[in-house]
Order: structure tokens, then C-alpha cells, then sequence
């Protein structure tokens, strides 16, 4: 106990100190707001253009300080115009030229205007309406709005006059043209002159831009995390790691997306003893950084090359190394879920249920999309995925369709948009040595590990091979914008092909998170649960014989300093380690800051 309470009094300071300094240094770069587009790994860390570009480290004097972040600033407001020019004509704000001025829902032909509109309309053909049928000309107008409706109609009479078509063109209009662009000549002259100006930048990046079809996107997390309790607390130091990767995401028609990520990280998990001090055979407690592609001083890898692309409305899934289910199928576990990213729960069992860890590596997958029109439950999907964790292996007993391998089956509904609901079906096959029912693909590699779960729930026959049947339901609901409850429970049946082989294993966890908890882009995470687990096994070491339910709990606070910054600060108490209440609880303390670009 007291070796518990110098370790925490020795960690707090710590603690305190790098989020403050941290927090400081990051509240200090001004960061321009953008939105934020969300999905799932597609772009798991995706940060817009405007956001990534202000995020820089200067070292020389002052004075050069402040000329270089002033020319920061003057290209950030360029890149944000670059954007919404690009993005004109998108937005449902976007106006759109008519034809007749019966095409617009709120003009009647009692308005005052009417006549008026009615004569610009078939004349001249230079009114715009917004894409849904309306004018809105009761609403307050700015002279930029004004300059820019008057330089449509400057532009469509000098195309009528070019087109010989001058008789439509009346001296007293062309009079009112006249000073009304006297009057609007500085807001025109403006106008024109941001065009020019934005139209010629957009060539320069163009011209310059690393691909025309691919960007970067990239994620770094710096973690201080250490971990309490008994032997377990005593056996492990304090530790200061790290994990960058880099997503090279490729895109050939605009609807499709290749991804190449790069993966480095020096992260490993804490090791968790139980009474005697001996090492448990557990994967409890990993959290998700620590999930770097099998780097750990730094080394770079290629950890995941995957290809979407829609056909007809189905989206279709390809991974040639590094695939897992939650890549392309829902996980129903939102603001927890972050595909193993810098912005989500803490752990990997907190992150999506322990049913998607089984398997992966090389294959594809396919999402049919039904329920439209009447249904109750609309939309909804079919979900079918196949990975080998050994694809690329020719020798005996191995490659895509011999060797390691999950065959994955799941509906999904959705009621509104409050309510989704997933049903689940895992079969796999784990030849003799796999390292674990739930290795998220690591198969028979050396040196690859399970990334959740007991030891009694993993550990399959080394001299035999094993085929698992996984059934598992998952639900999120939100019942309002300011809180989202979700949960899952898993069965796994394990079938070895030698005697004593068999086993069945359970989990099941439930977690609430309050999003823009004390500001937007905040989440405040509590998740509860007991990772997979399973009974009375035979055959195993003595210190796996614990029949005790592992439960575990897990709160955090990310807290958004900026588009590109956020620190989550957490906490992680595991109890009964390796089903076993004599075992000393392990609590594991982390504070994790997690860059994005």
C-alpha cells in the first residue's frame, strides 16, 4: 500500500505538469475552426486543409517569429477562401440561375416585387435562386450580395449585346446599369479582385500539390502512462511512449479510396503479475496505442494498405495486409470507437467488442445496403467479410484460403436516427500454434500478440487446431445530441480438433459518453464491462485456473484544445486480473495528447 500511494504522489506532480505545459503550449497557437468530416477508418484522422496548415514550430529570433507566423496567417486566410471558392455550388445556400419567376416557392404574384422580378427574369435571365425553389427577399441584404447580384446582370447584358440580341437591351436600363455600377464600383472592383486573386492561388497549389489524387493525413501520440496495484504496480515503471502514423490516402474517381498507412510506435503494455508475482498469461489493460503494426523502437512499417470503392450501391472492401472487421463493418460504438485511434477510449476492449478482434489480415468485404421506402428499420445492411490472417504465406496449411482465417456475417439495422442495432457472426478457423482467439490478425506470426481478453478466453491448442463459432449483438443510442449509450455482449464456442480442446468464452460491456462535455469537441467516456473471459478450463497452467469474472472499468475526458490537438487524461481499474480475485487489482492512470494533421 505504501509503495502504491509514493508511486501516485510521485506520478501526480508528472501528470499535472505535462498537461499544463502541454495545454499552455497548445492553447497559445491560435488555430483557425473548420469542420471536421467524421466517418469510420476511412479517414479516421482526417484534419481539413486550413487546420493542418497552421500547425508549425518555429526556433529563430523573435522577430523572425513573428514574419513567418504572419505569413502563416496570411495563407491560412487564402487556403480558407481556396476552399469555400472550391466548395461554391456544393451547399444547399448555393444559388442557381432560373428561368421563370413562378419557379420560386415565396414569390407570389400579389408581392410588391413581383413585376419587377417577373421583367429581370424573362428579360435579362440574371436572378438567382437558392437550390430549393426559394428567393428569400425578405431577408436583409449586404452591398456585397447586391454588387454581386448586379455584376450577373452587367455579365448577361454584355452577352446579349455580343450576341446581336441589343433590341432586348433598353437606353434607360443600360442608364440604371450605369450608375448603379458607379455606385457599386468599389464593391465590384473588390469582387472581381478576390476572384482573380483566389482563382490564381488555386493554380499555384495545384500546380505544386503533392499529388493530384493523393493526400496525407497523419495522427501522433505522445502517452505518460503508468500502472498500480500490488506486484503489478511494483514490476512496472513509469513509461513515456509514443505512436505516429501516416495514411496516404488515394482516391482515383472521387468515390473510391486507397489507403497506404505507415506505422511507428515504441508503445508496449504494461506486464500484469499475479499474487506470487508471476507474469499473467492476460492481454486486460492494452490500450489502443500500443497497437502499432509490430513496431516497437520506432521502426516503420507498412501496417495497412486497404481499398474502398462503391458498385452500384454495394461498398466493397479490399486489404492486401493489416485488415480487421471493424474497417468495414459498425461497430455501433460511437465517441468510444476511433479504430484504434488517438481520440477514443482508452483501451481496445472499450474501443468495440472483443468480437472483432478475431481474425484478420488480407481480404474483402462486401455491404448490400436494403430497407428503404416503408421498412421499420431503415436504413439497414448486410454485411459479409472474409480475412486470412497468413494470405501471403505459400508453404503447407497456410495462405488465403488454408491457413488462419474469419469469416465474418453481420445485419445491421438502424430505427430513425437515434437507434442502431447489429447482429453478429464470426467463424473461424486457428491452426495448431495460433497465438490466440482474439489476435486481430496476428495468426501464427512470431512475435505477434492478443489484443484483448484473459488468457483462459485465448489461449487455444498449440498441438491442434481449433475453428471458433462467435455470436454477438451490439446496440448505440442517442437519445439526444448531448448523450449516446452503447453496449455489446459476445459467446464464443471454441471446438479444438484434439481432446480437452474445446472451451466457451463471454464478454460484455456497456459504456455513456457525454459529447461537447464543457465545450464542442469535448467527450466525457465511461465505459464498464468484463473482457472476454471463460471457465473451468482444463489443460492450462496453475496460474490460469482463476474462475473469477475480470471486470473492467474505464472513464476519460478528451479535451479539445484545437481542431488538431486534443489530451485525455483516463483511467483504467482491472479486477480480478486473470480470473482471479487473489490477484491485486491493477489500476493504470494515462495521460494521452494525440496530434492529428
Amino acid at each position: 500500500m505504501s509503495n502504491l500511494l509514493w508511486k501516485t504522489l510521485v506520478l501526480s506532480p508528472v501528470v499535472l505538469g505535462v498537461t499544463v505545459l502541454v495545454s499552455a503550449r497548445a492553447m497559445a497557437t491560435k488555430v483557425p475552426a473548420s469542420s471536421e468530416g467524421i466517418n469510420a477508418k476511412v479517414a479516421q484522422t482526417e484534419a481539413p486543409l486550413a487546420s493542418s496548415a497552421s500547425i508549425f514550430i518555429q526556433t529563430g529570433q523573435p522577430k523572425n517569429q513573428q514574419l513567418v507566423a504572419q505569413a502563416k496567417t496570411d495563407d491560412n486566410k487564402v487556403l480558407e477562401e481556396v476552399n469555400r471558392y472550391s466548395s461554391e455550388g456544393k451547399n444547399q445556400n448555393s444559388l442557381s440561375q432560373v428561368t421563370s419567376v413562378s419557379q420560386f416557392s415565396d414569390v407570389q404574384p400579389t408581392d410588391w416585387a413581383f413585376q419587377a422580378l417577373q421583367s429581370l427574369v424573362e428579360r435579362y435571365g440574371c436572378i438567382a435562386g437558392y437550390p430549393n425553389s426559394t428567393y428569400r427577399g425578405n431577408r436583409a441584404l449586404t452591398r456585397y450580395e447586391f454588387a454581386a447580384g448586379l455584376n450577373a446582370c452587367l455579365d448577361r447584358v454584355n452577352e446579349l449585346i455580343a450576341t446581336a440580341t441589343a433590341d432586348l437591351v433598353t437606353k434607360q436600363d443600360l442608364a440604371t446599369l450605369q450608375r448603379l455600377q458607379e455606385e457599386f464600383s468599389a464593391e465590384l472592383a473588390t469582387l472581381r479582385g478576390r476572384v482573380d486573386a483566389v482563382e490564381a492561388r488555386t493554380a499555384e497549389l495545384e500546380a505544386n500539390q503533392f499529388s493530384t489524387t493523393t493526400k496525407l493525413v497523419g495522427e501522433a501520440i505522445f502517452v505518460a502512462t503508468d500502472v498500480f496495484g500490488g506486484n503489478t504496480g511494483d514490476a512496472n515503471n513509469t513509461v513515456f511512449q509514443d505512436r505516429v502514423r501516416l495514411d496516404l490516402q488515394t482516391s482515383f474517381t472521387g468515390k473510391d479510396v486507397l489507403h497506404t498507412r505507415l506505422a511507428a510506435g515504441n508503445a508496449q503494455a504494461f506486464s500484469i503479475r499475479d499474487n506470487a508475482n508471476g507474469v499473467l498469461n492476460t492481454s486486460e489493460g492494452t490500450q489502443t496505442f500500443q497497437l502499432n503494426g509490430g513496431s516497437t523502437n520506432n521502426n516503420v512499417n507498412i501496417d495497412w494498405l486497404a481499398y474502398y470503392v462503391p458498385i452500384g450501391p454495394a461498398q466493397v472492401y479490399l486489404a492486401a495486409t493489416g485488415g480487421i472487421h471493424s474497417d468495414y463493418v459498425a461497430t455501433n460504438n460511437p465517441y468510444f470507437e476511433d479504430y484504434d485511434g488517438g481520440n477514443g477510449a482508452l483501451s481496445t476492449f472499450a474501443s468495440e467488442s472483443p468480437i472483432y478482434r478475431i481474425g484478420g489480415g488480407a481480404g474483402a468485404a462486401l455491404t448490400l445496403p436494403f430497407g428503404s421506402g416503408g421498412s421499420f428499420f431503415k436504413p439497414s445492411s448486410l454485411t459479409i467479410g472474409y480475412l486470412a490472417s497468413n494470405a501471403n504465406n505459400p508453404i503447407a496449411n497456410q495462405g488465403l484460403l488454408e491457413g488462419n482465417y474469419a469469416a465474418l456475417g453481420q445485419l445491421n439495422f438502424s430505427v430513425g436516427d437515434r437507434l442502431a442495432i447489429a447482429a453478429t457472426y464470426v467463424h473461424g478457423y486457428h491452426g495448431a500454434g495460433s497465438i490466440g482467439l482474439f489476435d486481430a490478425g496476428g495468426g501464427l506470426t512470431t512475435g505477434a500478440s492478443r489484443v484483448v481478453g484473459t488468457g483462459q478466453a485465448n489461449t487455444l491448442s498449440t498441438l491442434n487446431a481449433s475453428s471458433s463459432n462467435s455470436y454477438g449483438v451490439s446496440a448505440a443510442f442517442r437519445p439526444s445530441d448531448k448523450l449516446s449509450i452503447s453496449g455489446f455482449v459476445s459467446y464464443h464456442d471454441v471446438t479444438g480438433f484434439g481432446a480437452g480442446d474445446d472451451y466457451e468464452a463471454w464478454s460484455y460491456g456497456v459504456g455513456i459518453a457525454l459529447p461537447d462535455f464543457g465545450k464542442p469537441g469535448n467527450v466525457l467516456g465511461i465505459f464498464a464491462g468484463a473482457e472476454p473471459y471463460s471457465f473451468n478450463r482444463t489443460g492450462l497452467a496453475a496460474n490460469l485456473a482463476g474462475n473469477d469474472i475480470p471486470y473492467h472499468f474505464e472513464g476519460f475526458y478528451k479535451y479539445r484544445v484545437s481542431d488538431n490537438i486534443s489530451i485525455t487524461p483516463g483511467v483504467i481499474w482491472l479486477t480480478s486480473p486473470g480470473q482471479n480475485s487473489g490477484n491485486d487489482d491493477a489500476i493504470i492512470g494515462t495521460l494521452r495528447t494525440t496530434f492529428t494533421f
